[in-house]
């Protein structure tokens, strides 16, 4: 059995008075298997915690409760970036180094691949699932966007226009459709999913490098500037933008974002030391700042619980946290 490592209370910081009263608490687990970049969890429907091995070319799943470990090896190295689980508790990974999006179904360990359809899409990278189920997906490099057809097993390619776009980030709105965030330009891009036609939104700052985003009960496009520091707004229906620096400023590289279920925006700064940033929209104000103290390198992926109110991340340094947020 693995304890969690850590427990720690909430370190307040340019926080409101009425938030003064609030209480969260960071957990962290060892993960024990050196060195294997664990990252992008997802929790199931009894609880376990999934999660990518991306360095060590594995699936595994924690028990929060008693601490314990499963192991899933991918023996073809597949790299996995991303997970996300479905109705049936079954788990869908990106194979980064290999070009395919995988099914794994735990109960009998079954796997399925589902390979690209083009030799240009070759690095499959964040998934979504749309209100149909099927998954829309990010290929970073490749610079396309996809969607498998659960009924069909067909995979649809959306090429991005030039050169370094670098799709990343993906959530999908209340009408169905995919967002995406263009990481290596100052751009978003949406696309209509009957036609499959694409259009960006060019962000005002050209130096702006959005990295992930969240998409609000409003339909409000959240998105963290990695290169300058700012959690962005931007308005769906009327077009406008808004920014605010982090408190970690210029140099907080915001990576993993979540929505809670109070609709506030959680960010991941990736700066010296890592760190969790809660900002309220109502009040245009960050009202909480967290340490994690064995979070090195970087927290690329948040994952909102909503049964458990809990904000579930990997760590690069080899851990499982979970931000168990108050009521």
């Amino acid at each position: 059995m693995r304890n969690p490592v850590h427990v720690i209370l909430l370190v307040f910081a340019c926080v409101l008075p009425a938030a003064a009263t609030d209480v969260a608490r960071v957990t962290e687990w060892e993960v024990p298997y050196p060195n294997s970049r664990p990252r992008d969890p997802f929790v199931d429907s009894a609880g376990r915690v999934w999660f990518c091995g991306q360095a060590g070319s594995y699936i595994a799943n924690l028990d929060p409760v008693t601490g314990s470990f499963t192991k899933f090896e991918l023996a073809d190295g597949a790299g996995p970036h991303n997970l996300i689980i479905d109705e049936r508790d079954r788990v869908w990974y990106a194979a980064n180094t290999l070009p395919y999006i995988g099914r794994l179904d735990p109960k009998p360990g079954h796997l399925r691949k589902y390979k690209m359809p083009s030799q240009r899409v070759r690095d499959p990278h964040t998934l979504a699932f749309d209100q149909s189920g099927n998954i829309w997906f990010t290929a970073q490099w490749s610079g396309h966007i996809g969607r498998l057809n659960m009924e069909s097993g067909k995979i649809d390619l959306v090429a991005l226009p030039g050169k370094g776009m670098r799709p990343y980030g993906i959530k999908i709105d209340s009408r169905g459709r995919p967002w995406v965030v263009l990481f290596g330009s100052n751009r978003l891009a949406s696309i209509d999913p009957d036609s499959l036609r694409l259009w960006q939104v060019e962000l005002p700052n050209r130096r702006s490098r959005p990295r992930r985003l969240e998409i609000d009960a409003g339909g409000n496009v959240w998105y963290g500037d990695y290169s300058r520091g700012m959690l962005g707004r931007y308005d769906s229906v009327s077009g406008k933008i808004d920014e605010w620096p982090l408190p970690g400023g210029e140099n907080a590289m915001p990576y993993g974002m979540a929505l809670d279920g109070k609709g506030n925006i959680w960010l991941a700064e990736a700066g010296n030391p890592n760190r969790l940033v809660s900002f309220d929209p109502k009040r245009e104000a960050f009202i909480h700042v967290i340490g994690v103290p064995n979070a090195r390198g970087s927290i690329r992926h948040m994952h909102f619980d909503a049964r458990s109110n809990s904000i579930w991340f990997g760590e690069d340094s080899n851990f499982i946290g979970r931000l168990q947020l108050s009521r």
